[in-house]
């Protein structure tokens, strides 16, 4: 019976609003035209910034980027880590704010420390300042799973939220200080810290598993820090390289 009811109701329905569907129609084939090109100029401006990082990684550069970790950063959609008013510059080569006093790092440097972590199939990442998630998204892409800590809790929540989103269930969220690691998810075959330490925390060095690697920036707050690549040995002991001259906002926390 109301099978029969609803198809008369559409039988009889006035000629004006029969007279809709042709516009709503039209109305979604612009709205998905435009999403299309819109995905189309993302997707050319990823090219560009790509090839940005290219150059810089050729030009006498301390970290050569491999061919997985360049097509990994012309896969992740920047713009989407970004807040709505810097969209614009989201494929620019620069870091930008994310509100809070922090910034997404410049592409090139998230390329570089990505190819420093030198992630095998299976891996199991700590990352240390989540930000926005974006760097958190693109260990997602090489590692088996991601562990990462956000001190400034509004930030932790919208990137637990984005990162679902966007379909990235390898990677998990917590709100906390980053100085004390995650140890209960340890220990780690790599761990990335991106803001800026005046050293090398100990519990983060507990937590790297003996021939794994650990990139981080060590320096004064608001001033040049050093990008050190830290490599633990099967004994315990490690070994640290200064890679680049960086600057990081610092790491912050209840320590």
């Amino acid at each position: 019976m109301h099978r029969a009811l609803y198809s008369r109701n559409l039988t009889h329905e006035p000629a004006t609003r029969r007279g809709w569907w042709p516009w709503l129609a039209l109305l979604a084939l612009c709205l998905r035209s435009g999403a299309a090109a819109a995905e189309g100029d993302e997707a050319r401006l990823r090219t560009q910034m790509v090839a940005e990082i290219t150059a810089m990684a050729g030009a006498d550069s301390a970290v050569p980027i491999a061919a997985r970790v360049l097509a990994v950063m012309n896969k992740v959609p920047r713009h989407e880590f970004v807040p709505e008013s810097q969209q614009l510059y989201a494929y620019e080569n620069r870091p930008l704010p994310i509100g809070h006093g922090q910034t997404i790092s410049q592409p090139f440097i998230v390329a570089a420390m990505t190819e420093l972590m030198n992630l095998k199939p299976g891996a199991v990442v700590l990352e240390i300042g989540t930000g926005s998630g974006y760097q958190a998204a693109v260990l997602a892409e090489l590692a088996q799973s991601v562990y990462t800590i956000e001190v400034v809790e509004p930030l932790a929540q919208q990137a637990t939220e984005r990162l679902r989103r966007l379909g990235y269930p390898g990677v998990r969220t917590r709100a906390g200080d980053g100085y004390f690691g995650w140890p209960e998810a340890g220990p780690f075959d790599a761990i990335m810290v991106t803001a800026a330490a005046g050293h090398v925390p100990p519990p983060l060095l507990r937590q790297l598993k003996p021939g794994g690697r650990m990139v981080i920036p060590v320096g004064a707050p608001f001033t040049t820090q050093q990008l050190l690549l830290i490599e633990k040995n099967s004994d315990g002991t490690v070994k640290t390289r200064q890679m680049m001259p960086v600057r990081f906002v610092p790491l912050t926390g209840r320590r």
